[in-house]
């Protein structure tokens, strides 16, 4: 299959791995969506807990999530995130946020006064930008309030598009796409005792999508480390 063919050393799939926000139509075959999803198990978790589950969305039942998220967000219905969505970034992590998006509006051509193209924009998001799978990551219930069970839950996420990178597939780590959690529940058919955590678009890159060019930027390693007790 087209996947099997596909080897990369792990340094090439952690440095050339991007955010994919323009997909290809093409259908994801369920056995590779098992395979990748196999490996991001491999994550660690707190004493093993291992707090995740997984709703893979595709064809219809993904189109009405679409529908019916982005029509309730563009009629003013308030969010209803499950997970804590915390304050607003202030400081250098609102200047990371304002520079990735001034990466991502150049590449699409999108002038700060375009109103009409940046709405767009903020659709794709609601839309899962359009991609062929969306993977929700949940959590059981009974853990809600553990410190640790989000920190696992990112964990098994950044494995998942690492994984999915490593067989030729775009993936992005979005909450755009869950923020209407009825409609996602309905349409997922997500159980009682799950917490709706996060959203991933994946699927087969669009590489004549401009923002699939992004790289966003890294603090250096000086910036983010602090060494203790080393001789140098």
């Amino acid at each position: 299959m087209r996947w099997e063919s596909i080897q990369m050393r792990f340094d090439d799939v952690i440095l050339g791995r991007r955010s994919i926000r323009g997909y290809k139509p093409d259908p994801v075959p369920k056995a590779l969506i098992e395979e990748i999803i196999g490996l991001a198990m491999r994550a660690p978790s707190s004493m093993n807990t291992q707090p995740w589950n997984f709703y893979i969305v595709t064809g219809e039942p993904l189109d009405r999530i679409r529908a019916g998220n982005t029509e309730r967000m563009v009629a003013g219905v308030p969010q209803s995130r499950e997970f804590r969505t915390g304050q607003a970034f202030v400081g250098q992590h609102r200047d990371r946020q304002v520079g990735v998006a001034k990466q991502l509006f150049s590449a699409m051509g999108i002038e700060r006064n375009d109103k009409d193209k940046r709405q767009d924009w903020v659709l794709r998001g609601f839309r899962q930008f359009d991609a062929p799978v969306c993977v929700i990551v949940t959590y059981d219930r009974v853990l809600d309030g553990s410190d640790d069970t989000p920190f696992d839950c990112g964990a098994v996420a950044t494995a998942l598009v690492n994984a999915a990178w490593s067989r030729g597939l775009g993936a992005v780590i979005n909450s755009q796409g869950i923020m209407q959690s009825p409609v996602v529940r309905e349409h997922a058919g997500i159980a009682d005792d799950q917490v709706i955590m996060k959203s991933i678009a994946l699927g087969w890159p669009d590489e004549s999508f401009p923002a699939n060019t992004v790289v966003s930027e890294r603090k250096s390693v000086d910036e983010a480390t602090v060494f203790v007790g080393f001789d140098n």
